[in-house]
């Protein structure tokens, strides 16, 4: 089919998961302030207790500043990156609504992939906004358009891949009853993994020259340094990420085959 006639079908899924998105206003505000909420009551404070106050302390070459600034960012990326879940998608499964895109005029990977933009359009406004404040209150030195554009730019490419990755996870529904296990799993293992918790400069060499034949160091430590500033374009990140994203889709489509021979629309 041309672009021309896909994209309005394209183009009505994004804004109805936008509706959906925005529908419960309550929620949507909690979506905003959340986050920040959670890390100024918790990071903030857990890191200004571990450092004391001292302003002159460094635990791997990081300073009481420059540690809080990492776990802005920490949270920036994490809005950015990873936010999307797999849960629709296994409960699509379960409940056998996946029935009505095997007659729709749109695909089932094409309804969670337009719901997927629509979510990401939304996170990239929240994590704006949230840096904006938090520059305001002066808790982000530094902050240059390059390593802005360079670092949004990474997390987009970044949240496609959790996308794939969260999509393997929501269809192995084919399977199991539940999936929320997989996902637990599997965030558990990425925040520890990945940086988001603390810098990977703390973990011992031999686990990170490891964990960089890995994507997981590539979905948060990394990102983080190219909003600090650290480090700029960074094709190696492209690569790796882009190497592991075609081995997630060839087990998606050989997945997404097995499973709809056996399915039987229980849930109907």
């Amino acid at each position: 089919m041309s672009f021309e006639k896909n994209f309005p079908k394209w183009w009505q899924t994004i804004k109805i998961s936008w509706s959906n998105y925005t529908a419960y206003r309550m929620n949507f505000f909690l979506q905003i302030i959340g986050p920040a909420l959670v890390f100024f009551f918790v990071k903030y404070n857990l890191w200004s207790s571990i450092y004391d106050g001292d302003a002159h302390m460094t635990i791997k070459g990081y300073n009481l500043d420059q540690m809080i600034t990492y776990h802005i960012w920490s949270m920036i990326v994490g809005l950015v990156a990873q936010g999307m879940s797999a849960l629709n998608l296994a409960e699509d499964i379960r409940m056998g609504r996946i029935s009505s895109y095997l007659i729709y005029p749109i695909d089932f990977w094409e309804y969670h992939t337009a719901g997927f933009i629509a979510f990401e359009t939304l996170q990239l406004f929240i994590s704006a906004l949230t840096i904006t404040v938090i520059a305001v209150f002066g808790f982000l030195p530094d902050i240059t358009f390059t390593s802005l554009i360079f670092g949004f730019t990474y997390c987009v490419y970044v949240s496609l891949f959790w996308f794939i990755l969260q999509y393997l996870t929501g269809i192995i529904g084919f399977w199991l009853e539940e999936t929320w296990i997989l996902r637990v799993i599997l965030s558990i293992l990425t925040a520890f993994l990945s940086g988001a918790i603390i810098p990977l400069e703390l973990y011992p060499e031999w686990l990170v020259t490891l964990l960089n034949y890995t994507p997981f160091p590539y979905l948060t430590f990394y990102p983080i340094k190219m909003f600090m500033g650290e480090i700029g374009f960074f094709p190696k990140g492209y690569l790796m990420l882009g190497a592991w994203m075609v081995i997630l889709l060839f087990l998606n489509k050989w997945i997404w085959k097995k499973g709809i021979r056996m399915y039987t629309a229980a849930g109907m």
